[in-house]
């Protein structure tokens, strides 16, 4: 989500350092989870270890990464190595980390899902875009999504959106804007 070759879609005032101070908040917890949403990631959790659903591929039925297929200009690019992991319990790992856009992928027994959150200036504002991408790596998969989708589209997602919400307000508060 660039405007051209290597230029980004948004321009924030920058600290010191050369970096936006709301982006800089934003890579380190744009989104903090609600009691609830933590218990069911607890929950889920908790069942993947029973059944065995988080543990790694053997390397001969490893799925490739999306970071596998990035150009060698978008890794140079990128504000966080590919392979880093973040998120609660360090579950995702970073595809890529740009100014205003990132992607993070999880590979598991269920799903090779990714997740990507993008910040984009229009005439008069912001607007944060925010998307899950899910691909099949079974039989498991199908099952797994239907039996998930109600919590995701009724308690996780819409708690994501009021956080990122939130800590937008407040980061643009304190910066007086």
């Amino acid at each position: 989500m660039r405007g051209g070759v290597g230029k980004p879609l948004i321009r924030c005032t920058l600290d010191a350092y050369g970096h936006s101070p709301f982006l800089r908040v934003a890579n380190d917890g744009i989104y903090t989870p609600t009691p609830v949403v933590r218990g069911l990631l607890d929950l889920r959790l908790l069942i993947g270890r029973l059944f065995g659903w988080d543990r790694p591929r053997p390397p001969t039925q490893a799925a490739r990464t999306f970071a596998d297929r990035l150009t060698d200009a978008d890794r140079a690019q990128s504000l966080a190595p590919a392979g880093v992991r973040e998120g609660p319990n360090g579950l995702f790992r970073v595809v890529y980390r740009f100014e205003n856009e990132k992607l993070v992928e999880l590979i598991n027994l269920t799903v090779h899902a990714a997740a990507l959150s993008a910040l984009v200036e229009t005439a008069n504002s912001y607007r944060f875009y925010f998307a899950v991408y899910v691909r099949n790596v079974g039989r498991l998969t199908p099952l797994y999504m239907a039996a998930i989708d109600p919590f995701r589209k009724l308690i996780i997602y819409p708690s994501l959106l009021r956080s990122v919400r939130s800590n937008w307000d407040r980061t643009m508060a304190a910066l007086g804007a």
